[in-house]
């Protein structure tokens, strides 16, 4: 679909339907159409809201998780978005986690798919090398079970990102803080009920991964999707929001 992307000052955003307050916060190498399935199937009944995290604009030392939720947490009070169900894959699951844990009050529910925070085999395992457009394309495909899922578009933004020295330090330093940031001590203080909704073949953050949130974190439920990778709302959208469906028609704050 056709995203309008909106500007106000320091943040570009998408701002589709009405309603209760869907924010969804994208990847690392992420963008606001990894969530096209998303907002064209619950924009008919929620109000979806999508930050386009400025990880390439950040001066390097504020390109942190921490620097990160901080941009979050401006742009929520910008917006004035309150009680907000948050959906976050991959780094923006992580942000997600952070910033319930700094502001528990102003979270509903939470969704994570993919999500970073305990572990990540980011890009896996190596980071792209820049010039080198088969080493990036291999790379964007591991993500996916399916690997024509990653489209010539995607792999050439990502290749445009890692082949830019200024673009490159602020991925690999928000990919190190990510990995810095352990959460594991941390996230059973979140009380707002979570859905984790896990690819099988998950290469990224591996199923066990996924069993590991759903223990620490105390009321959180968990579903895996089959023939399925990183990014469970790009490849099955369909299975996808007919898990977020359920869990928001049922899960209820305490």
């Amino acid at each position: 679909m056709n995203l309008q992307i909106k500007e106000e000052g320091a943040f570009k955003y998408v701002d589709e339907g009405q309603g209760e307050v869907l924010l969804l916060l994208h990847g690392l190498f992420g963008a606001l159409s990894n969530w096209d399935g998303v907002i064209r199937h619950f924009s008919k009944d929620y109000r979806v809201v999508i930050p386009l995290l400025p990880i390439l604009e950040l001066p390097v030392k504020d390109a942190t998780i921490d620097g990160l939720v901080s941009f979050v947490e401006k742009f929520v009070s910008k917006f004035q978005l309150k009680d907000v169900t948050l959906l976050g894959n991959s780094l923006g699951g992580h942000l997600a986690l952070v910033y319930t844990l700094r502001n528990s009050a102003n979270v509903k529910r939470i969704v994570l798919t993919g999500s970073s925070g305990l572990f990540e085999n980011s890009m896996g395992g190596s980071y792209p090398k820049r010039g080198d457009r088969k080493y990036v394309e291999e790379r964007v495909r591991y993500t996916f079970y399916d690997p024509n899922v990653a489209s010539k578009e995607l792999i050439d933004e990502v290749f445009d990102i890692t082949n830019s020295i200024r673009k490159g330090l602020n991925i690999v330093a928000v990919a190190k803080s990510a990995q810095r940031q352990n959460l594991a001590n941390e996230i059973s203080a979140i009380k707002q009920p979570v859905l984790l909704v896990w690819g099988l073949n998950d290469t990224i953050t591996p199923p066990s991964v996924g069993h590991e949130f759903n223990r620490l974190l105390p009321n959180s439920e968990l579903r895996f999707i089959d023939k399925c990778g990183h990014a469970p709302m790009m490849e099955h959208p369909i299975k996808f929001n007919e898990y977020v469906d359920d869990f928001l028609k049922v899960a209820v704050p305490a």
